[in-house]
């Protein structure tokens, strides 16, 4: 593994550069019908390199941890219908 170092790149706050290696985040979120908290890991995971580091992974994980609870759920919901 590599550590993560905060590079600051380009200046535009809406579309930075971190997100255009290959295929554009947003683009990727929205051609696999993501949710949002399936897209916020994705965005996270994608940027933690370039952007705030292990802070962006504590995010990641935050919201992977919704998913499993909302799956957990839906599960739970599943086996009582």
């Amino acid at each position: 593994f590599l550590c993560a170092k905060r590079v600051i790149v380009g200046s535009d706050p809406i579309n930075p550069e971190y997100y255009k290696n290959g295929i554009e985040t947003t683009k990727y979120i929205i051609s696999h019908n993501l949710g949002f908290c399936e897209g916020n890991i994705i965005k996270y995971i994608t940027r933690y390199k370039l952007k705030n580091g292990i802070e962006d992974l504590y995010k990641a994980r935050k919201y992977l941890q919704l998913l499993i609870n909302q799956e957990k759920k839906c599960q739970i919901q599943k086996k009582t219908t």
